[in-house]
C-alpha cells in the first residue's frame, strides 16, 4: 500500500473505533457531553467544520480515483485475457485491479463511516442537552412541590392557632390571611403546572431524539445491506469476467 492509503486505512480503523466507543452503552450522553465541553475539544471544536469539510473533499476525491482506477484496471483486465498474453502482464494487470478495488472498499466505508460519525456526535449533543433539561425540570418541579408543603402546613398550622383563640376580632385578619395563602397556593399550582407541562414536552423531545437515533440505525443496517448486495453482484461480475 502506498502512504496515501495506509493513512486512510488508518483513518478508517481509527473512526471504527470510535464509533464502537460512542455506542459503549453504560457511558450516558451526559458524561460525553461533559467530556466534549473540556477546554481542549472546545478549542478543537472551533476547526471543526472546516476539518470536517476538508476531509469529506479528500474522501470523495479518493473515492473517485478508485472508481476511475476499478473502471480502467477492469477493462485492462478484460481485454488482456482476451488477448492471451504473457502470463506475468496478466498477473500484473490482476494485482493492480485487486489493489484499485482494495483502496474502492477502504475510501468508501471511510467516507461512509465519518458522515456517521459527525451524524452521532451531533445525536449525542441533542440527546445530553436534552436530557439536562429533563434534570433541571424535575428539580423545579420537586421544589415547587417541596414548597406548596410547606405553604399547606404553614396555612394548616395558622388555622389550628386561629382556633384555638376563638377570637372574633381575629376573624377578618384569618380571612385575609387565608385569602393570600389561597392566592400564593393558587399561584404555585400554575406555576407547578406551567412546569409540568415544559417536563412533558421535554420527554417527548428527548422520545423523538430516540426515535432519530433508532432510524438512522435502521438506516446504517440498511446501507450495509445493500452494500453487501452490491459486493456480491460485483463479485459476480469478476467472477464471470473470469470465466
Amino acid at each position: 500500500m502506498t502512504f496515501q492509503w495506509t493513512a486512510v486505512a488508518t483513518f478508517l480503523y481509527t473512526e471504527i473505533g470510535v464509533i464502537l466507543l460512542l455506542c459503549v452503552p453504560f457511558i450516558s450522553p451526559l458524561r460525553w457531553q461533559k467530556i466534549f465541553v473540556i477546554p481542549v475539544w472546545n478549542k478543537i471544536a472551533n476547526y471543526w467544520n472546516k476539518a470536517f469539510l476538508t476531509i469529506i473533499v479528500l474522501l470523495i476525491v479518493l473515492f473517485l480515483d478508485a472508481i476511475r482506477e476499478v473502471k480502467k484496471y477492469s477493462t485492462a483486465h478484460g481485454t488482456e485475457k482476451a488477448a492471451n498474453i504473457n502470463p506475468n502482464a496478466y498477473d500484473h494487470i490482476q494485482m493492480k485491479l485487486f489493489r484499485s478495488q482494495r483502496n474502492l472498499y477502504i475510501s468508501g466505508f471511510s467516507l461512509f463511516l465519518w458522515l456517521v460519525l459527525r451524524r452521532t456526535v451531533t445525536l449525542i449533543t441533542q440527546l445530553a442537552k436534552e436530557m439536562g433539561i429533563q434534570v433541571a425540570m424535575e428539580i423545579q418541579v420537586a421544589n415547587t412541590n417541596e414548597a406548596a408543603r410547606k405553604y399547606m402546613e404553614e396555612n394548616e398550622l395558622l388555622q389550628q392557632a386561629l382556633n384555638e383563640k376563638g377570637k372574633c376580632e381575629n376573624e377578618q385578619a384569618l380571612e385575609e390571611d387565608n385569602k393570600k395563602l389561597r392566592q400564593e397556593t393558587e399561584k404555585l399550582k400554575a406555576e407547578l403546572k406551567k412546569t409540568l407541562n415544559a417536563l412533558s414536552k421535554a420527554t417527548n423531545e428527548v422520545t423523538a431524539v430516540k426515535k432519530q437515533s433508532e432510524g438512522l440505525k435502521r438506516e446504517y443496517d440498511r446501507l450495509m445491506k445493500e452494500h453487501e448486495r452490491l459486493q456480491d453482484l460485483l463479485d459476480e461480475e469478476e467472477d464471470k469476467k473470469d470465466l
